[in-house]
């Protein structure tokens, strides 16, 4: 099934991700591979055979220095294998170079149009590509590797805010160009800013110094945004709150790595954000019973669901899944109703 059609037939509130990007010929860029690339950032995309999953190499030729990566695919996702950056200069020839990518507005509102209501469209900041996601530490964190990235925090400060201001600039580029999109909502973040992986110092020191001023200007630019941090969130749930986004996700539970408490989540932030996930999918979609999926569905609900401002969802991707749990998973939560006459 498309996405549409899984979320229908299955009876969720569909969303439809979609961020394209298009390139600027005034500034001499190209499209291959889903990538950006001109002609002082050539891209040149090479199988590596032999290996157990698809594998590629990602060269990017400068005219001062060749950059690669290497991706491994299978059916459900892709991984790194190699880092792009190799040395701390590097950082140097991103800025320099790589191109900055612009929102196509007009692919964004052509599938508004054909869709109308039927369901939320969600857009991504671009990460840097092939491999990236949308938050500036974050983004770096995938290009430069989150345990050297942790330790030049603490050994090179000011190296690290310097390349969290480049990948901002990259990131700024694209939120100046999606005045008009037709977006539901655009989304921040990523996992290597949650707190099973930094401390909550380091989280306002690299990563809401350079994602909050992103969130303003996604504001003025008329769109909401979400902040991903799959992993620990409880120590830097007002730091969140305090950054101005509009919902915050995705709540990950102990029993999946996690730390959230929904109900205490809920009472510190509930008023502020919404907040979006808290389901465990691994354990609730997945050998058990549907009494027991409906009974989860109740207790984040009880927790979370009050006074609304809570999306029920999985806490991030999942990728096995017994249907019958599924519908069992939205017919409950289709029965969770507020009481709008309580206050």
């Amino acid at each position: 099934m498309d996405p549409l059609t899984f979320h229908k037939s299955f009876g969720f509130d569909p969303i439809i991700f979609f961020t394209p990007i298009k390139p600027d010929p005034a500034k001499g860029q190209y499209f291959q591979d889903n990538i950006l690339y001109s002609d002082n950032w050539r891209l040149t995309v090479t199988d590596i055979p032999g290996q157990a999953n698809l594998t590629k190499r990602y060269t990017f030729t400068t005219p001062k220095k060749e950059l690669s990566t290497v991706l491994a695919y299978n059916a459900h996702t892709h991984w790194q294998l190699e880092l792009l950056m190799k040395e701390k200069s590097d950082i140097d020839i991103i800025a320099e170079y790589a191109p900055h990518p612009q929102c196509d507005v007009e692919e964004v509102n052509a599938l508004a149009n054909e869709i109308g209501e039927d369901a939320l469209i969600r857009g991504s900041i671009p990460s840097f590509r092939p491999f990236g996601q949308p938050g500036c530490w974050q983004d770096l964190a995938c290009l430069f590797g989150i345990e050297r990235l942790i330790l030049e925090a603490f050994d090179d400060p000011i190296w690290v805010a310097y390349a969290c201001e480049v990948m901002q600039n990259m990131k700024k580029t694209f939120i100046h160009s999606v005045g008009g999109a037709k977006y539901d909502i655009l989304e921040l973040g990523g996992g290597d800013a949650s707190t099973t992986v930094i401390s909550p110092t380091l989280f306002n020191k690299f990563v809401a110094r350079f994602d909050a001023p992103l969130v303003q200007l996604i504001h003025e630019m008329g769109h909401k945004v979400v902040y991903h941090t799959c992993g620990g969130m409880m120590p830097i749930l007002e730091d969140l709150a305090n950054m101005g986004v509009d919902a915050i996700e995705t709540l990950t539970p102990t029993s999946m790595g996690g730390d959230v408490d929904l109900a205490e989540a809920k009472r510190r932030v509930g008023e502020r954000v919404c907040m979006i996930g808290g389901f465990d999918q691994h354990k609730f979609f997945w050998n058990c019973t549907e009494e027991e999926t409906r009974a989860e569905v109740r207790r984040c609900f009880a927790q979370a669901g009050q006074k609304g401002g809570f999306i029920i969802g999985p806490s991030d991707h999942f990728f096995d899944a017994d249907p019958t749990l599924i519908r069992a998973f939205t017919d409950e939560v289709h029965k969770c109703r507020y009481d709008l006459k309580k206050p």
